[in-house]
């Protein structure tokens, strides 16, 4: 009798290599990463390559430090690697030419880069790449992404662009919030189309494609889950932080000092009717249940917080832009006489502004817009160049 296969196992970026080291020149070489690089059976990447005899001088950082032991904003400081003895050197809130120093000062001719990306545009490890390949065209230095699938799938591209006047290290420049691209992806069209106006001309740049990949399907599916970072625990996590995430810019918790963050969210002051409103919106694919909880640091540290737990029901259905906007549209309506936004830092806009690509979502909330007039209000998000795709 005959039997389907199946499909075969994804091969990362990274597994690929091992497999065949002459993917990679032998120059000297920086590994741009963290514990996420890992082969399919949970090999480090440093450990991995170098057993494959691909040269490894120095590795280099993002924010959370090699071992994603250190939380969202602080500093991590150089060290070195036990194992491999190699020097782990610190890039979180490096950039430009201070970067440019880093990397000439390391001695190296290439740079690997492999991270475990999120899929949303204000996490960090994506713009870690951008500010990179910045560096590589002004240095001369190649740059290679070993890539690893969007955890969200490749196939949903949603949520506004971003205003050029609202870069930060959380959006340099405009993609959608929602991107559905990798980071090999990503690399192509910050190269082709970002990076010349920056610096000139392009970085000697290429991609080592991941094999196998069915981007209509979430990659917790078909490769084991590591967490990217120490608040996104899980793939619901990943899936309900385009959603979630921008209540980091206000002053409600987002459930980070607890087992579920970015599932978790509420304030001393919101009332046991949260629920229930968001309840009866009818978003698709989740439903929300009233929730009691303490964070045991970041915001709300200590205080009992009253709010809501997302329950993700049908991840494809789920609309996490709508959702996020309703969200804060509920919030804000059943507690007029509370400033929900964080305090902007000196000099620069409301973090949520940042998060969002613009002040559409907060000024429109602040007015009592409804879903629909706050997206027309946004940045349209731009698309990708076609040949920046490398998946079907």
């Amino acid at each position: 009798m005959g039997h389907s296969d199946g499909p075969l196992p994804v091969q990362t970026g990274l597994s690929r290599v091992v497999a065949d080291p002459a993917l990679i020149a032998p120059v000297p070489t920086g590994l741009v990463t963290n514990y996420t690089a890992v082969t399919s059976d949970l090999l480090r990447a440093p450990d991995a390559l170098g057993d494959a005899g691909v040269r490894l001088d120095v590795m280099f950082a993002p924010e959370h430090g090699y071992w994603g032991a250190i939380q969202a904003g602080e500093d991590v400081g150089d060290e070195s690697d036990d194992r491999t003895g190699l020097p782990i050197i610190d890039t979180y809130k490096v950039e430009g030419a201070a970067l440019d120093d880093l990397v000439r000062a390391s001695g190296v001719h290439q740079l690997l880069v492999d991270l475990q990306d999120t899929g949303t545009r204000f996490y960090t490890y994506t713009w870690t790449l951008y500010d990179l390949l910045c560096t590589a065209a002004r240095t001369g230095v190649r740059l290679v992404v070993l890539d690893r699938p969007n955890p969200l799938g490749g196939q949903v591209r949603t949520g506004p662009g971003l205003d050029p006047a609202y870069s930060s290290f959380i959006g340099r420049v405009s993609i959608p919030l929602q991107h559905g691209l990798t980071l090999g992806e990503l690399g192509r069209w910050f190269n082709q189309v970002h990076v010349p106006h920056i610096t000139g001309g392009a970085a000697d740049f290429d991609v080592v494609q991941v094999q196998h990949w069915d981007r209509s399907r979430v990659a917790a599916a078909q490769l084991p889950w590591v967490m990217p970072s120490p608040n996104m625990p899980t793939p619901t996590t990943a899936l309900l932080y385009p959603a979630t995430g921008l209540l980091e810019g206000t002053v409600l918790s987002e459930g980070r000092g607890t087992t579920r963050p970015f599932e978790l969210l509420g304030a001393g002051w919101v009332t046991s009717e949260l629920a229930g409103a968001l309840n009866t919106l009818n978003l698709p694919g989740v439903a929300f249940r009233e929730a009691v909880f303490t964070p045991t640091f970041s915001k709300c540290a200590g205080e009992v917080v009253r709010g809501v737990q997302v329950h993700l029901l049908d991840p494809d259905a789920f609309d996490p832009i709508r959702t996020g906007i309703e969200v804060l549209r509920t919030i804000a309506g059943m507690h007029p006489e509370e400033q929900i936004w964080r305090e902007a830092a000196p000099g620069r806009p409301p973090f949520i502004d940042l998060l969002w690509g613009s002040a559409a979502l907060r000024e429109g909330i602040d007015a009592g817009a409804n879903t629909e007039a706050i997206l027309a209000a946004s940045p349209p998000a731009p698309e990708p160049p076609t040949d920046t795709l490398l998946y079907p």
